[in-house]
C-alpha cells in the first residue's frame, strides 16, 4: 500500500503533552513543527517547507507570506483572523481557514470570571487577605461589590460566545440586553447608545474591522452608566484604552476586566497595570484543554482535506479557478 503523503505544517505556538498525545496517532502522514510565537529565528527557518501554518496570534504579514513558496493553508486556531494578511494570502493563492464557535465555550466562561472578578474585586481582596487583612478588610466592601444578579448586563455583539453569556448570566439571575446586525426584533436588543446608557456591565464579543476599532471611545465611554464594569474578551483595538484609563481614574466607571490590549503583550509601562480597580489576563479566555482539542479536531480535519484534495472547510476567502 502506498504512504499517504506527508503534510508539513508549522504550528506558532507550544505544544503541552495533551497536544502531542492528540497528533501522535496521524504522525504517518502529519509533519507538524512546533515553534513559539516569540521565536521568529525558528519560525522563518521552518516557514520555507510549509505547507499549513496552524496561526495563533503572533501577526502574519505579507512579508512572512512571501517567505513561505510552499504555503496552501492558513488555518487560524479560533476565529479572528484580523492578524493574517488575507489579502496578500489570497493574491498568492493561499485559502485561510478559521474555527467559528470552537472556543465560544472557553470565551464566554472567561468573560463571565472577569464580570464576577472584578464586580466582586476578587485580586484586591486576594492581596488583602495574602497581607493578613481582617474581616473585612474594607468597610465599603457591601456597598461597593455587585452580583451579577442584580445587574443588566450588555453584550456587545451577538455570536456564538455572546449567547453563551446570555445563557450563564440569565441562569445567575441576571437581565441581558444586546446589539446586533440587523436583529432589531429580537426582544434583547437595544441600539448602542441604549445599551450603554442602561447596562451595568458592558461585555464586548465582536470582531475587530474597520467598523469596530475604536467603537468605544471617549464620548461612548462617558455615556456608560457611572459605576458600571467594561469587559473586553474580543480584541483591545475596540476600546481606546486611554479614555478607559481616564473613566477608571475618575471612578466614572467601578471597574474593568480586560483579555485583550491594543499591544500584545500589554506594554510594561501600560497605565492600565497600576490601577487597582483592573483585572487583567493576558490573552488566554480561550486557552483551555477543551478548547484546544476543538481547534486540533478542526486543524487536523482540513489538513486531511488539503491532503485528499477535498473541499476545505470554514474558509475565509477564495482561491483558484
Amino acid at each position: 500500500m502506498d504512504r499517504a503523503p506527508l503534510v508539513r505544517v508549522l504550528a506558532h505556538f507550544t505544544p503541552g503533552r495533551k497536544v502531542l498525545e492528540f497528533l501522535e496517532p496521524h504522525s504517518d502522514w502529519l509533519d507538524v513543527r512546533f515553534c513559539a510565537d516569540d521565536d521568529d529565528d525558528a519560525f522563518h527557518r521552518e516557514l520555507p517547507d510549509a505547507e499549513v501554518i496552524w496561526h495563533v496570534l503572533r501577526p502574519l504579514s505579507g512579508e512572512d507570506l512571501a517567505g513561505a513558496p510552499r504555503l496552501r493553508l492558513v488555518h487560524k486556531l479560533g476565529a479572528g483572523v484580523n492578524t493574517i494578511d488575507v489579502d496578500t494570502a489570497t493574491a498568492r493563492g493561499v485559502a485561510v481557514a478559521n474555527m467559528p464557535g470552537a472556543n465560544a465555550a472557553s470565551v464566554a466562561e472567561g468573560a463571565v470570571l472577569l464580570m464576577l472578578a472584578t464586580l466582586r474585586r476578587l485580586p484586591e481582596l486576594d492581596r488583602a487577605t495574602r497581607a493578613g487583612a481582617g474581616w473585612p478588610s474594607d468597610p465599603t466592601l457591601g456597598e461597593t461589590v455587585r452580583d451579577v444578579g442584580g445587574c443588566t448586563v450588555g453584550l456587545i455583539g451577538y455570536g456564538n460566545i455572546a449567547t453563551r453569556v446570555e445563557r450563564i448570566i440569565e441562569a445567575m439571575g441576571g437581565d441581558v440586553v444586546h446589539t446586533s446586525t440587523g436583529d432589531d426584533g429580537h426582544p434583547g436588543w437595544r441600539s448602542l447608545t441604549e445599551l450603554l446608557r442602561v447596562s451595568d456591565i458592558v461585555s464586548l464579543h465582536l470582531p475587530l474591522t474597520q467598523s469596530t476599532e475604536g467603537l468605544l471611545d471617549r464620548d461612548a465611554l462617558a455615556r456608560m452608566k457611572p459605576g458600571a464594569v467594561l469587559v473586553n474578551t474580543s480584541r483591545g483595538p475596540i476600546v481606546d484604552e486611554d479614555a478607559l484609563v481616564d473613566a477608571l481614574r475618575t471612578g466614572h466607571l467601578a471597574g474593568a476586566g480586560l483579555d485583550v490590549f491594543a499591544t500584545e503583550p500589554v506594554p510594561q509601562d501600560s497605565p492600565l497595570l497600576g490601577l487597582g480597580n483592573v483585572v487583567l489576563t493576558p490573552h488566554v479566555t480561550w486557552y483551555t484543554a477543551d478548547t484546544m482539542r476543538r481547534y486540533l479536531e478542526f486543524a487536523v480535519d482540513n489538513c486531511e482535506r488539503l491532503r485528499d484534495g477535498r473541499d476545505l472547510a470554514n474558509l475565509v476567502n477564495q482561491v483558484g479557478g
